[in-house]
């Protein structure tokens, strides 16, 4: 992060009031005491969910502690880690920093991914730390990439390189919020490619590749299998927010 930056940040910290990311209620901290209480009790740590993909496990996945459609269709990345689901408490924040633009948003968010979820990751061993990448077109029309403005402000091992120009997607105008999942996966392949600077990189190497929210897993199971190809050792998915199965909070708790 730029020096400048820091200290703006620092100022701001000091002298300016702070309203809470997911309430709005202003206070000392990013996110108020009461708000990341009930974060830290739903947080998806809590419950038995697919170590590959991270949804939660149905009863009848339990035993195999891997969901159906890992064991049928085991995807190209080895595991994945997310901080909440994609309808708690921190939904409001991401929807600010991606549709209204406000950039305050991403560093509020990185404040709760660090203050919870990153001690657990901190041994983690890995190489890179990639974000989703959007296409030039979109990047120009947003301002910015969000994975990346959240990325860039994750803690994590000093060793593990952050780079935001090592994976590029080719434009598609097409929106896939509303797209089933085998659409999903269709409208994903050939999307995303290595910047050729960096195709011998990732070779033997462990990759992270952060995106900002994870639905059916399409885009992420894109990437790593084009990380693999230029011969990635290990892909590991960090998520902010998790689409779930429909399904009651107090199933499969741990």
């Amino acid at each position: 992060m730029p020096v400048f930056q820091n200290i703006f940040q620092s100022i701001c910290t000091h002298l300016l009031p702070t309203a809470c990311i997911s309430c709005g209620n202003h206070q000392a901290q990013t996110l108020c005491i009461n708000c990341s209480g009930i974060i830290m009790s739903e947080q998806l740590l809590h419950y038995e969910c697919c170590p590959q993909c991270g949804i939660t496990l149905a009863s009848d996945e339990l035993d195999q502690k891997r969901c159906q459609d890992c064991t049928i269709h085991p995807p190209y990345f080895d595991r994945t880690y997310c901080l909440d689901r994609y309808d708690g408490k921190l939904q409001s924040a991401l929807h600010q920093l991606k549709y209204q633009h406000r950039l305050a948003s991403a560093y509020g968010l990185a404040c709760v991914w660090n203050q919870l979820l990153s001690g657990s990751l901190k041994k983690l061993a890995a190489d890179y730390l990639l974000p989703v990448p959007l296409s030039e077109e979109k990047l120009h029309a947003r301002g910015f990439n969000q994975s990346w403005e959240l990325a860039r402000r994750i803690e994590c091992d000093a060793t593990i390189q952050k780079n935001p120009y090592a994976l590029m997607r080719h434009h598609h105008s097409q929106h896939q919020a509303n797209e089933n999942r085998s659409n999903r996966h269709t409208a994903v392949q050939n999307m995303f490619y290595v910047n050729p600077i960096y195709c011998e990189s990732f070779r033997a190497k462990t990759v992270i590749v952060f995106d900002d929210v994870m639905t059916s897993g399409a885009t992420l199971n894109e990437i790593a299998r084009i990380l693999k190809d230029n011969g990635a050792y290990k892909v590991i998915n960090w998520v902010l927010l998790r689409t779930l199965r429909p399904m009651k909070m107090n199933e499969h708790k741990i």
